[in-house]
């Protein structure tokens, strides 16, 4: 009931934007834009981790982007799944390639640890994958979410470890539910789907523990935001 009472009042009552801080909005016109207005790219970690797949994303994680997943996921502005999931479904668009026939889009978020969401009192990728799944589906695309990975054993949490403890900290740590695989279509498309990549270790350890699921062959994924110097574009 908290968490619902707080999702009520960050779209009636909000006390400033999540990206900048303007009075009286959850979400500013300009923060808006530089959240869901950039046509989305593919992005690649340094190093890239082997077994990664091809990963797209909406924003550069930074300036008021940076802020406004900080505040979905750390601060309770729960308004904000919304927009991020807007976000994150332009990502899967980007993505999709050209020609072929509409496929079902299977989203399968990257859990949270049990001990960060009792602490948060949410999954902000889960919430934001469901808001996505909605943004797909008004714009005519069949999309479901399948929320079937879970962690093994349990993880530290991955702020100020490097690359390499990232990896060690995650290696075997996800597995598919048993029966999950009966929830993927034959013909469907499915996308891992995370907030934030800076490594690229999650979304690796996510697709390792997919590969081996009957009706899994086109793997890829999407993140709402990814460093700046990740983006394709930005490469020389």
């Amino acid at each position: 009931m908290r968490r619902c009472w707080q999702d009520f009042t960050d779209l009636v009552l909000p006390t400033g934007c999540g990206g900048c801080g303007t009075p009286r909005t959850a979400l500013c016109a300009r923060c808006r834009v530089r959240l869901t207005g950039g046509t989305p790219q593919r992005v690649r970690p340094r190093p890239e981790p082997f077994g990664l797949p091809v990963v797209h994303a909406a924003a550069p994680y930074e300036g008021p982007v940076r802020e406004l997943v900080l505040a979905h996921k750390e601060r309770g502005a729960l308004g904000l799944a919304r927009p991020l999931g807007e976000a994150l479904a332009g990502a899967v668009g980007g993505g999709e390639g050209v020609g072929g026939a509409p496929r079902t889009i299977h989203l399968v978020p990257v859990p949270s640890s049990r001990a960060a969401t009792r602490a948060r009192g949410h999954d902000p990728t889960r919430r934001i994958a469901r808001a996505a799944a909605g943004s797909l589906r008004r714009a005519g695309r069949v999309a479901q979410v399948v929320p079937v990975l879970r962690q093994r054993r349990g993880v530290v949490d991955q702020v100020g470890l490097s690359t390499r403890e990232r990896r060690a900290n995650l290696d075997g740590a996800l597995y598919v539910v048993t029966g999950g695989d009966a929830l993927f279509s034959e013909s469907g498309r499915v996308v891992i789907v995370d907030d934030v990549m800076t490594t690229g270790a999650s979304l690796t350890e996510a697709a390792r523990a997919l590969s081996g699921v009957g009706g899994v062959k086109d793997l890829t994924a999407v993140v709402v935001a990814a460093p700046p110097d990740s983006f394709e574009m930005n490469r020389n």
